[in-house]
């Protein structure tokens, strides 16, 4: 695992209670089927609902992270999802002089010291424009995509499983690839019959491709 991967830490702030029942109610709101449900129930029946491509009761039930360790240039794709909600770390109004930042994977090994040597001349020069007067809401532009970040997002199922499927392709850019590779195992874990058939995907395409 690369040093950037290892810095990368996503966490499950909060997610529906029962999250798996609540979707099989909606679901089974729709067709006036009301019967007892359990979570062996709703395991059966969530993934008819998606074979039909009846997903809408998936959007009853929400799920909330926080990534940690990421770059600007990951953040920046990731909130190009607008059915979600993000907070995130503010280059405004907190200052970057002791910014962290992601080294990316495709830089050769011999030319690493390089890019942190680039990364300490951007940090002086922050410092610098912060010395001579800019706020930080001005000094910030001279900062790179390499920043590390700090973000929280909340979505529902169903847009999770959107994101999933175009963030965890095997052309998905390294980074935001190996993010959401995390949020989809943890969501899993919670509430598998959502989950599973996107899963099933990724890792049927780490069987062809290996990880990078």
């Amino acid at each position: 695992m690369s040093e950037a991967r290892e810095k990368m830490k996503v966490e499950l702030l909060s997610i529906t209670p029962d999250a798996e029942i609540l979707i099989e109610r909606a679901g089974r709101t729709c067709y006036q089927s009301e019967k007892a449900v359990t979570i062996e129930s709703a395991r059966e029946f969530i993934p008819k609902l998606i074979k039909m491509g009846h997903e809408s009761p998936l959007e009853h039930a929400y799920a909330t992270f926080r990534v940690t360790g990421g770059s600007r240039a990951m953040t920046h794709q990731l909130v190009r999802h607008r059915l979600c909600s993000f907070s995130q770390q503010s280059q405004r109004y907190v200052s970057e002089t002791n910014f962290e930042y992601v080294v990316p994977e495709s830089v050769p090994a011999e030319m690493v010291d390089d890019f942190k040597a680039d990364m300490e001349s951007i940090r002086q020069m922050y410092i610098r424009w912060k010395d001579r007067g800019l706020k930080s809401e001005d000094a910030r532009f001279v900062l790179p995509n390499a920043c590390t970040s700090e973000i929280v997002i909340s979505a529902n199922f169903r847009q999770f499983r959107h994101i999933f499927r175009l963030r965890c392709d095997k052309h998905a850019q390294w980074e935001i690839r190996a993010i959401c590779r995390d949020m989809l195992f943890k969501l899993y874990n919670v509430a598998p019959s959502v989950f599973q058939d996107v899963l099933d995907k990724v890792v049927e395409q780490d069987r062809q491709v290996p990880d990078r």
